[in-house]
C-alpha cells in the first residue's frame, strides 16, 4: 500500500549514510539522488530498487519525529540491524525481542535515526 515516504532531515547525506549502513541487512541502498540548490534529496530503495524512502533537507523548522518500520526478512536480519545501529552509535530504544502485544510472531528492534525518528526493523512470523 505504501508507495513512498519522505523525511525532512537536518543533513540528508548523513541520514542516507546512516540508513544504508544500519539497514544494509534489509537490502536498503541508495537508489537515486537529486541535487538541488537547497540540498540533496536522496531516494533509498530495498531489494526491488524502487526509491520508497526519500530523505531531503528541512523545509521548515521544528521537530516532527515519525515512526518508520522497515520489513526484515528474518529475525537474524533484525539482529544485524541492531548490531549495525550499536556500531553506528545510534540510541537503541528497545532491544530485539518478540512483541506479543502486537501479534505472537512480531519480532523487532527500535532505534533513533540522526533526526530523532523512531525507526524499527520488524520481522513478522505468522506460522503455526
Amino acid at each position: 500500500m505504501l508507495d513512498h515516504l519522505a523525511l525532512q532531515c537536518a543533513d540528508p547525506d548523513r541520514a542516507a549514510a546512516f540508513y544504508t549502513r544500519v539497514f544494509a541487512a534489509l537490502g536498503v541502498r541508495e537508489a537515486m539522488r537529486v541535487d538541488r540548490p537547497e540540498g540533496a534529496v536522496v531516494g533509498l530503495g530495498g531489494p526491488d530498487g524502487f526509491p520508497h524512502l526519500w530523505l531531503g533537507p528541512r523545509v521548515d523548522p521544528g521537530h516532527r519525529p515519525v515512526h518508520l518500520a522497515l520489513t526484515a526478512g528474518s529475525r537474524d536480519a533484525v539482529h544485524r540491524v541492531h548490531e549495525a545501529a550499536v556500531a553506528d552509535g545510534a540510541e537503541i530504544l528497545h532491544e530485539p525481542r518478540l512483541w506479543p502485544e502486537y501479534h505472537p510472531g512480531y519480532y523487532a528492534v527500535f532505534l533513533r535515526d540522526p533526526d530523532g525518528n523512531n525507526v524499527e526493523a520488524v520481522h513478522h512470523h505468522f506460522g503455526a
